[in-house]
């Protein structure tokens, strides 16, 4: 009969110089393996052998007992060899100063050794929880594809569809819109559609249609030549012309002028293009992938946006989430963007409190991943000690302490169950109501309640009982 395997407890330091002590601490940790040290020397060693993932510890070790620069010095030298450790300080009564100045070193929690060892035990138990996370965190951030699509750092299984989703597509010279609100990575998806496919080894050529005047925008995309007009002193080609066996990516192409949106069209449907001034066409092969923060339906349906041209960008549309709908996503980017960070600024900035955590995780993020980013770099050159706070990301910190009110954790639940039936239901109305058990319009009032939106996939309703998909909505330009 086969031998049942072992499950492998986790290790647990102890440094600890009291043998009375030690001898507690043998039985009252029964799901780690206890390994002991005396001193920062076989702390050191132990830290570099073993690597725990947290380490319990004294202030007072030798040759300071009664003092704590020995112990001051042993957490940072852990810390500087394995920053990833989370470091708990078992404090003596009314050691309270020195505990927070530990924490705010860089340990992750403080315990008072005269508690109850049920409370040594909790503590250590979060610590080791937080580290599994941040160690599963790190395995995903480098277990991304080695493609194009590695700029996408996700563990949301949505995200990782979208991921999915324009790996195949790649393959294809087919039109593809990408629809997602400002800054949830349209580019880069854009570019790993380039770069994971035939055209990769010609050029990646980017215009925003919303980002450069009216006037301007059509010499922009399809040249001029000498002589066109006032100051056309030579000739110039185009963005279009200049993607010539690549990719031509058009971002924000909900804002491109509808003056230009008939020579655009004349464009998709021949494949040439004529030079302000010129008099003859240019035949162009180029793979179009288009990008927008707008519902384009509801442009369409508001006479603003031409239906042909729609019609001719959206053969295959790739919806993607905003960051606020992909749980765990917020606090996985935050610390693939603090470890870039703190190298490039030369900081030494180990992570993000507790507190700090906490306001990640509840923050709304109506800028999305760009959002993230620029507050997470403000945050790492803000930062006053180890640790990025709140105050450093010019965030309100969050209340940690779970809520106990039904009604709360009710509308909680209620609105992740939304979120999550959407994006398996890729924003389907009548796919999500019948994943969530509820008809479509009970479906309708919890949206409007959570402050889901919906307002883009009501003028599809209206024109086609085909179209109910809910589109992201933007308040910020890409």
């Amino acid at each position: 009969m086969a031998a049942v395997a072992r499950q492998v407890r986790p290790r647990l330091l102890i440094v600890e110089d009291d043998e009375g002590l030690c001898s507690q601490y043998r039985w009252a940790f029964p799901d780690f393996q206890v390994l002991f040290a005396a001193s920062r020397a076989s702390a050191l060693a132990i830290v570099a052998r073993e690597q725990p993932p947290v380490v319990l510890m004294d202030l007072g070790l030798p040759p300071d007992p009664d003092g704590v620069s020995e112990g001051f010095a042993t957490l940072d030298a852990i810390l500087a060899l394995a920053p990833h450790t989370r470091v708990v300080v078992a404090t003596s009564h009314g050691d309270r100063a020195h505990a927070l100045r530990a924490v705010a070193a860089g340990a992750y929690d403080f315990c008072d050794k005269s508690e109850e060892i049920q409370s040594l035990r909790s503590v250590t138990a979060r610590a080791y929880r937080l580290s599994e996370l941040e160690a599963e965190n790190r395995r995903l951030s480098e277990a991304v594809s080695p493609g194009a699509v590695r700029r996408l750092v996700t563990r949301d299984p949505a995200m990782l569809k979208v991921c999915r989703d324009v790996e195949r597509l790649a393959s294809a010279n087919v039109t593809v819109l990408l629809a997602g609100e400002s800054g949830t990575g349209k580019e880069a998806l854009a570019l790993a559609l380039h770069e994971l496919g035939p055209r990769a080894r010609g050029p990646f050529v980017a215009i925003n249609c919303g980002a450069i005047p009216e006037a301007l925008l059509e010499s922009e995309l399809f040249g001029h030549e000498r002589g066109a007009f006032t100051g056309a002193v030579a000739r110039s080609i185009g963005k279009i012309e200049s993607a010539q066996k690549g990719t031509l990516f058009l971002d924000e192409i909900g804002d491109l002028p509808f003056s230009l949106q008939v020579k655009l069209l004349r464009f998709l449907q021949e494949q040439v293009i004529e030079r302000i001034g010129g008099r003859s066409t240019i035949p162009v092969d180029v793979r179009v992938v288009s990008a927008t923060n707008q519902g384009l339906d509801r442009l369409v349906a508001e006479g603003r946006f031409r239906a042909d041209l729609f019609y001719r960008l959206n053969p295959v549309t790739v919806r993607i989430p905003a960051l606020r709908e992909r749980p765990g996503d917020p606090l996985l980017l935050a610390r693939v963007f603090l470890a870039r960070f703190r190298i490039e600024f030369q900081r030494s900035v180990r992570g993000f409190s507790a507190s700090a955590n906490a306001t990640i995780e509840a923050h709304p993020w109506p800028g999305n991943v760009r959002e993230l980013e620029n507050r997470v770099k403000r945050g790492v050159l803000m930062a006053d000690g180890p640790l990025i706070e709140p105050a450093d990301l010019e965030l309100e910190p969050v209340d940690q302490e779970p809520t106990l009110d039904l009604r709360t954790v009710r509308l909680q639940a209620e609105r992740l169950a939304l979120t999550r039936a959407l994006a398996r239901a890729d924003g389907t109305l009548s796919a999500a109501a019948r994943l969530l058990g509820i008809s479509r319009p009970t479906l309708y009032d919890l949206l409007e309640t959570h402050g889901l939106s919906r307002t883009d996939a009501e003028p599809g309703e209206r024109q086609s009982s085909h179209s109910d998909r809910v589109h992201p909505t933007c308040d910020t330009p890409s």
